[in-house]
């Protein structure tokens, strides 16, 4: 084993809330750069807290586990956490007075100049995922997270098969550690999108990817064991808990020159951008997005109006936008632009028909409710898929929302007819991997007082 002085080890932290603020734990290993041998674990329910919390506490104990293991070693930290990554890293600034203090732990632990830190995407952090979940499970049922010795012996198990896997060059030759994870793929399951892709795309360091090559394959046995227990669980009204959810906080846009004459505003019409009112509505949210400090990523619709309210919120959260074509508007046809009234007055007929059923769609060649719907739920899967157990802020606009908040509930398409949603509200809707979904909020105006 090298000594001390030389050794560097690699730090994989999560933290996870159930609420967000809600039920909250964090997990963090270290595992050695070459083998992908997990060297310590670390995992605790920590009571009800945020997401970010969660993550910050789980870096602290990562830290601390490296240190007391090797007290003079260089770490490389890793966590699919942007704003814990770019806090640390020192690119943005720390503003939430919960963050402060849990930063300046982390940086406490070793030495600045010894720590480098890397955001890497939620499938390569499954394994601290894996333990904050196990800390919020036993937190759930009123204990405290102990380690389990089968599933940290798997790690280390498929680590040390996989590194004994016969070469194809010389020893850290790049090409030989990619034939190397090649070849554990071949005699393991794994999933193509979670490790081989990333060893052809050349996301792993070539030692790291036969580490990444088990993990992914420890993964995919772990999910396959939870399917099977949910299959034999009793059946009733309400599924298996399957983890941390994803949470989608639904943000209508900010006002437009169209929101308050109460005209049709869809997909393919004139694409407003904000009013002067519209933009301080925009800066309101995102002041009190801010302020609750749990939105961890921002997807929004690709109208301007929607962009620009986005735009506001990312600002104030140092956070980048993803453009999602699936959360756009209805297209409301030849009623673009018009009121209620003077559709009424022109298209008397077909408003009646798209009263009457979701699959009427308005006049000339617009979207149906029923067409809607779908690439809601399209966009609905992909998104939870994507970003389970986080909580990310959907900018979007009426029908969406309702949509959304609609499938959730289970209520039929006239439900649509029946939700209030003004401009800049807020409503939330969590996902659950058990395929259950609970609304927590609707239409929630009270930052724009």
């Amino acid at each position: 084993m090298p000594s001390p002085s030389s050794r560097e080890v690699i730090v994989e932290a999560d933290g996870g809330s159930r609420g967000n603020p809600g039920p909250a734990g964090y997990g963090a290993v270290v595992l050695d750069p070459v083998t992908g041998e997990t060297l310590a674990e670390a995992a605790e329910y920590i009571g009800v807290a945020t997401n970010n919390v969660a993550e910050y506490k789980g870096l602290v104990a990562g830290l601390t586990a490296a240190r007391e293991l090797f007290p003079d070693a260089t770490v490389h930290v890793r966590m699919d956490s942007k704003l814990v990554v770019e806090q640390m890293s020192g690119r943005w600034k720390i503003k939430h007075p919960d963050m402060k203090p849990l930063a300046a732990e982390a940086g406490r632990v070793f030495p600045a100049g010894r720590v480098r830190y890397e955001w890497i995407p939620r499938e390569l952090n499954k394994h601290a995922d894996r333990l904050a979940n196990e800390a919020m499970d036993a937190g759930k049922q009123g204990r405290q997270w102990e380690p389990s010795g089968s599933t940290a012996a798997l790690d280390t198990a498929a680590a040390r098969s996989a590194a004994s896997l016969p070469p194809s060059g010389p020893p850290g030759d790049a090409a030989a550690g990619a034939a190397r994870a090649r070849a554990a793929l071949a005699t393991r399951t794994v999933e193509p999108s979670e490790a081989s892709d990333q060893v052809d795309d050349g996301l792993f360091a070539p030692d790291e990817a036969v580490a990444a090559q088990a993990r992914a394959s420890l993964a995919s046995a772990a999910r396959t064991e939870a399917t099977t227990q949910a299959e034999k669980a009793p059946q009733g009204w309400t599924g298996p808990d399957m983890g941390a959810p994803a949470t989608f906080v639904l943000l209508r846009h900010g006002e437009t020159a169209l929101t308050p004459e109460k005209r049709f505003s869809g997909s393919g019409g004139t694409d407003p951008e904000l009013s002067a009112a519209g933009l301080r509505q925009a800066e309101a949210v995102a002041e009190a997005l801010a302020a609750r400090g749990t939105i961890q990523e921002i997807v929004s619709s690709p109208l301007t109006r929607c962009r620009q309210t986005a735009a506001a919120v990312a600002a104030r959260l140092g956070l980048d936008v993803q453009v999602e074509r699936g959360l756009r508007e209805t297209d409301f046809g030849a009623w673009e632009g018009m009121t209620f009234g003077e559709v009424r007055e022109r298209y008397g007929d077909d408003l009646d028909a798209w009263l009457a059923s979701p699959k009427a769609a308005p006049t000339g060649g617009g979207e149906s409710f029923a067409a809607v719907a779908r690439r809601v739920a399209a966009t609905r899967d992909r998104l939870t898929a994507a970003h389970a157990g986080r909580t990310v802020l959907l900018v979007t606009h009426v029908t969406p929302i309702k949509t959304l908040v609609r499938l959730a509930l289970g209520a039929p398409p006239e439900s649509l007819f029946r939700m209030e949603l003004s401009a800049a509200s807020i409503s939330a809707v969590a996902y659950y991997a058990d395929g259950n979904a609970s609304v927590r909020l609707l239409n929630d105006t009270s930052h724009l007082r």
